[in-house]
């Protein structure tokens, strides 16, 4: 048993041993939770420890047959693009099990079963490296998240666990059927063996089998993005949900979209996935800058976070799709800090919604009298979402300009206009709630943080600033994984692709007799 599958199957332990508690015994049922959830998190710890800074191969990976026929295997395995999304499911768990600590006062025993069931499907995902696995976690990390918003959200919470449900559906049956095409095609489901193949050129997908599997799989990966058209369930979900919910829905499972564009339609498709970058990145930018608009109206401080996922998620897209490896680079630390300070902005807007039971913003003002140090720390969150130098935002969506620049010039300039939005609805947001006069209602339920939401937030606001000012710390791995997918990306692409001294990406016919570079550079290929 390795470390691996000890992080793995601990919350599905919790979740059974939950199970198997009196229902009446709600404080035991709390401890149990923050036990099981913490001890994931430093078992993780272990996964970063060991991690190869500079290779890009499987780590700590257990592969051992689980059905037969068809042939489906128990294949788990870390990378430097897995990891860090592990540590972030694992970290904001118990992050999730303190700010549900008081708040959530009906069906205890369910509610925290279903955040440990949440995380094992979510490190699931992660981890496996069998299509069939990875559609099982997949599943399974749907459901306790549909329950998460239909029983313990707010009023409208059966129409937006319904609409969440069916949106992921809906993409997932298309990827299903892509995965069962794969399989006939290939013999086997597992992961790593399609690439070999890929790579030794014993299969071959023609350009119309490519196109039709990449879209399917995209289409799964955009409605959990989610990109733009497909995002209209997401501001739902985040307002109907338990603040629970909404820092685990905005903070990891949202990376699950993202994270399967990079790990399997970047590698397996390469050039559907070249082809079809230009309308992506289009989409990409179109949802930054409307994703900021939309924000900077919402009368809803929930839903005015909601939509800053729109638009940060935007940037994470672009840059996978910029196919350079700042870029790349950027676009997955950008998950990592997304997951970090919207998480955060999650967890404080909930701490003010239990203290004035209202997400309006208009019923608040002058919260910095009663609550100088709430006030304070959604200060520093505000300005690590906006991108503050020194704090992590920033790298992230700098190495993402950068990398779109280096792939076409306009794209990074369209995209600044969401980080000069961002500013404008965070900085907004902030001043309606916090300054100005204190009414009455506010002045007499608004408390500052107590220990157990400290407890909450300090790892958050330490790791904004340590990924602002030593990015080194998370980056080596994250850019070893990238350039091997990114070398995947050169394999048995049917057209040459090439940056043109104007800019923009050109698509030339002919099977490439060699590696194609990344766009960004020049090619000599022919």
């Amino acid at each position: 048993m390795t470390l691996l599958n000890l992080v793995l199957w601990a919350p599905l332990a919790g979740f059974i041993l939950l199970l198997s508690m009196p229902r009446a015994k709600e404080q035991a049922i709390r401890a149990v939770s923050l036990a099981v959830s913490l001890a994931a998190f430093l078992l993780s710890l272990g996964l970063a420890w060991g991690l190869p800074r500079v290779s890009a191969g499987e780590y700590l990976a257990t592969d051992l047959p689980w059905i037969a026929s068809p042939a489906i295997r128990y294949h788990i395995a870390l990378d430097g693009l897995s990891v860090w999304l592990v540590l972030l499911s694992t970290l904001l768990t118990p992050v999730s099990v303190l700010i549900s600590w008081s708040y959530i006062q009906k069906r205890v025993k369910e509610f925290y079963a279903f955040l440990l069931l949440l995380e094992f499907g979510l490190v699931g995902v992660f981890i496996a490296r069998d299509l069939f696995l990875f559609y099982v976690f997949w599943e399974v990390s749907l459901v306790p998240m549909y329950f998460l918003i239909g029983i313990w959200g707010h009023e409208r919470r059966i129409y937006a666990a319904v609409k969440f449900f069916l949106y992921t559906m809906a993409g997932s049956v298309l990827m299903l059927a892509a995965i069962i095409y794969l399989y006939n095609r290939a013999g086997t489901f597992d992961y790593t063996a399609i690439l070999a193949s890929i790579s030794a050129g014993t299969l071959v997908l023609d350009r119309v089998e490519q196109q039709l599997l990449f879209l399917a799989f995209f289409l799964a990966f955009a409605i959990k993005v989610p990109l733009f058209p497909l995002h209209t369930w997401l501001p739902d979900a985040h307002v109907e949900a338990p603040s629970a919910g909404s820092v685990m829905l905005a903070s990891v499972m949202l990376k699950m979209g993202t994270y399967g564009l990079v790990r399997f339609c970047l590698p397996l498709f390469p050039q559907a996935a070249r082809e079809n970058a230009g309308w992506i990145a289009a989409l990409a930018i179109v949802g930054i800058i409307y994703g900021a608009l939309v924000a900077l109206v919402q009368p809803n401080m929930k839903k005015l976070v909601a939509y800053t996922s729109v638009s940060h998620l935007g940037f994470v897209v672009l840059g996978i799709f910029s196919f350079t490896q700042m870029g790349l680079d950027g676009a997955v630390y950008q998950m990592l800090n997304h997951g970090i300070s919207t998480g955060a902005l999650f967890v404080l807007v909930g701490y003010l919604y239990e203290r004035r039971h209202s997400l309006e913003i208009k019923d608040y003002g002058g919260v910095a009298t009663p609550a100088p140090w709430l006030s304070t720390v959604f200060l520093v969150t505000t300005l690590s979402s906006v991108g503050l130098p020194m704090l992590n935002n920033f790298v992230g969506e700098f190495l993402v300009l950068q990398g779109a620049a280096q792939a076409r010039f306009a794209w990074s300039v369209f995209a600044a206009i969401g980080v000069i939005l961002s500013v404008c609805y965070m900085l907004w947001l902030y001043q309606r709630v916090f300054f100005g006069d204190t009414p009455e209602e506010v002045r007499s339920r608004v408390f500052d943080l107590r220990p157990r939401e400290w407890a909450a937030m300090l790892p958050l606001i330490a790791l904004m600033v340590w990924m602002g000012v030593y990015s080194r710390t998370f980056l080596p791995p994250v850019t070893a994984a990238n350039r091997e997918i990114l070398r995947m990306t050169n394999v048995n692409v049917l057209f040459e692709v090439r940056a043109p001294r104007g800019g923009g990406v050109e698509l030339r016919a002919g099977r490439a007799a060699g590696p194609v570079r990344a766009i960004g550079e020049e090619s000599d290929a022919r």
